[in-house]
C-alpha cells in the first residue's frame, strides 16, 4: 500500500488550472470536491466559525486534498469574503437548500463579473419541484426512484448504506455534471448551473433495471430476479466459518466452472434457467459452500472464472493482495483510504500533499488567484 499515492503519479491531474470554491456539507458535496480535488483541481472549502470537522472527525477523509477558510456567511463581512472568493473562481459547490444562498446574496446571478463561473448545486431533490424545500437523506430520495424497493430480501427493503443515492446518484453527478459544463465553458465562454438531485441521478443508475422493467424481465417482488438474490448463480452464501462469498456466476460457462470447483455434479443439479427449481438449487450451493471456510473457498476459486469472491470486511479490503497490488487504497496522513479513481493514463489522480486541516487565510488565496 502506498504511502500518499500510487507510485509513478505525476505532480498534476487532468483538472489542474480549475479553481473551485466549496461551500461544507456532508455526504454527497464533499465527496463530489474529494473527486474534482483528486484529479488535480484546487478546491477552497468555506466552513463555519468552529465546526471544522462536520462528522466530528479527526480525519475525514472527504476532506482530503483542500484547505479551508473559516467564514461567517451571517455575516457582511464574512458574506463579501465569500463572494469576492466566488468570483475568481471557475467552480462552486453548494449542497444548501434551494433558496438560501440567493438569501445571502451567493446565487449564481449574482456573479455576473464572472460569467464562466460553474455553479454546482447538490440537494435531494432538486432546485424545483413538489418536494424541493422538503428535508429528506439518502433513504428517502431513494425510495422515490425505484432502487430501494428493488433492494433487499422478499420480506422488505433495505437501505444500500448511503452509497446509492447520496455518492453514487449524488455525488458523483454533480462532479461529471460540473466538468461537463466545464468543458463546455471552454468553447461558449459561460457557466451555467448544475442542477444535480440524488433523487434524479438514482433513477439514472436505475435505467438497465427500469429497461428491464419495461420489457417484462423485472419483476416487482424481491428476491424474484436475476440480480436480486434470487438466483442460485447471484447470490452470498454463508461458510463454515460465518463469513460469506459472492457468487456472480452469470453466464453458462462460468456457472459449470464454479459447480466443478465446488465438486458438485452439473448433470444432477436443476438447470440454471429453471427458475421454478431455483429453491432447491441454492440450497444444493448453500450446503456446500457452508462446508468450508470463506478463505477456503476463496483459495480454490482465486483467479478462476468461477466468479466467487470473499466477502471483505472494511479492514480487510485494503489487504487483499489484488488491492495491494493496484495500489487501490493508500495511506495518506496514517489513514488508510482509497486511493484517486479512476486512473488516467498521462496525467492521473492523485491526493493533494496539502493537509486537509490546513487553514488558509482568504486574503491569501485571493492573492494568489489574481484578485
Amino acid at each position: 500500500m502506498a504511502d500518499a499515492g500510487r507510485e509513478g503519479l505525476g505532480v498534476t491531474g487532468p483538472l489542474d488550472g480549475l479553481r473551485i470554491i466549496e461551500i461544507a456539507g456532508l455526504g454527497p458535496t464533499p465527496f463530489a470536491a474529494m473527486v474534482l480535488a483528486d484529479m488535480g483541481a484546487e478546491v477552497v472549502r468555506i466552513e463555519r466559525p468552529g465546526n471544522r470537522s462536520l462528522l466530528g472527525l479527526d480525519y475525514d477523509i472527504l476532506n482530503r486534498g483542500r484547505g479551508f477558510v473559516t467564514l461567517d456567511l451571517k455575516s457582511a463581512e464574512g458574506r463579501n469574503t465569500a463572494r469576492r472568493l466566488i468570483g475568481r473562481a471557475d467552480g462552486l459547490i453548494e449542497g444548501l437548500r434551494p433558496g438560501v444562498m440567493e438569501r445571502l446574496g451567493l446565487g449564481p446571478d449574482d456573479f455576473a463579473g464572472n460569467p464562466r463561473l460553474v455553479y454546482g448545486r447538490m440537494t435531494g431533490w432538486g432546485q424545483a419541484g413538489p418536494l424541493a424545500e422538503a428535508a429528506g437523506h439518502d433513504i428517502t430520495y431513494i425510495a422515490l426512484s425505484g432502487a430501494l424497493h428493488a433492494i433487499g430480501p422478499a420480506e422488505r427493503p433495505v437501505p444500500p448504506l448511503n452509497l446509492l443515492g447520496d455518492f453514487g446518484g449524488g455525488g458523483m453527478y454533480l462532479a461529471f455534471g460540473m466538468v461537463c459544463a466545464f468543458l463546455e465553458a471552454v468553447r461558449s465562454g459561460k457557466g451555467q448551473v448544475v442542477d444535480a438531485a440524488i433523487s434524479d441521478g438514482t433513477a439514472h443508475l436505475m435505467s438497465m433495471i427500469q429497461g428491464m422493467a419495461s420489457g417484462g424481465q423485472w419483476q416487482a417482488a424481491r428476491e424474484a430476479n436475476v440480480l436480486d438474490g434470487a438466483a442460485p448463480f447471484y447470490r452470498v452464501y454463508q461458510c463454515k466459518c460465518g463469513g460469506f462469498v459472492a457468487v456472480g456466476a452469470i453466464e453458462p460457462k462460468f456457472w459449470t466452472e464454479l459447480v466443478e470447483r465446488l465438486g458438485l455434479d452439473l448433470a444432477e443439479l436443476p438447470a440454471q434457467m429453471d427458475r421454478s427449481r431455483w429453491p432447491e438449487l441454492r440450497a444444493v450451493i448453500a450446503a456446500r459452500i457452508a462446508e468450508k471456510s470463506r478463505d477456503e473457498w476463496a483459495a480454490l476459486m482465486e483467479g478462476s472464472d468461477a466468479c466467487l469472491a470473499p466477502v471483505l470486511t472494511l479492514a480487510e479490503a485494503p489487504d487483499h493482495p489484488h488491492n495491494a497490488a493496484r495500489g487501490t487504497y493508500v495511506r495518506h496522513e496514517g489513514v488508510t483510504q482509497p486511493a484517486p479513481a479512476p486512473r488516467l493514463g498521462r496525467t492521473p489522480g492523485r491526493i493533494a500533499e496539502e493537509s486537509q486541516v490546513r487553514a488558509m487565510d482568504p486574503e491569501e488565496v485571493l492573492k494568489a488567484w489574481g484578485a
